[in-house]
């Protein structure tokens, strides 16, 4: 087994990382994963999240909002909805993460309400999980 993959990550304003990593934790939908070298081929929906990477050069750390990423036997590939390194995440960033969130939970149809109240959910726990409070 190979002891590192390339990894790519890419958001629709900009590609913010692309570099050898040991490991990939993704949130993924149906449950946290974790892509390492030499992984099953997979394809996978993301949830707002944290992703986080650990590599030669140490470990990093990106809010996502949902994405898909491709997991192949070469390494490991994230296009994000939205994505902010874990350390550049402001409030104001959480705040409006959170309002957009409400806004879609309050505009929401019977059919989509549950989705609309998870991903508020979810973004109240991407918050609390890097110890920014939310409003």
């Amino acid at each position: 087994m190979a002891d590192t993959m390339q990894f790519d990550l890419v958001s629709p304003e900009r590609s913010l990382a692309s570099l050898r990593v040991s490991e990939v934790q993704i949130p993924a939908a149906d449950g946290d994963m974790t892509a390492m070298p030499d992984h099953a081929p997979t394809i996978t929906s993301l949830r707002p999240g944290l992703l986080k990477i650990s590599g030669p050069d140490g470990t990093s750390e990106y809010v996502v909002t949902g994405g898909f990423a491709e997991i192949s036997t070469e390494g490991t590939s994230v296009l994000a909805e939205r994505a902010i390194p874990r350390d550049d995440v402001t409030q104001d960033d959480m705040n409006n993460l959170i309002s957009e969130a409400r806004k879609a939970q309050e505009n929401a149809n019977p059919d989509t309400v549950d989705a609309a109240t998870k991903l508020l959910a979810d973004m109240v726990a991407i918050g609390d999980e890097i110890g920014i409070s939310t409003t």
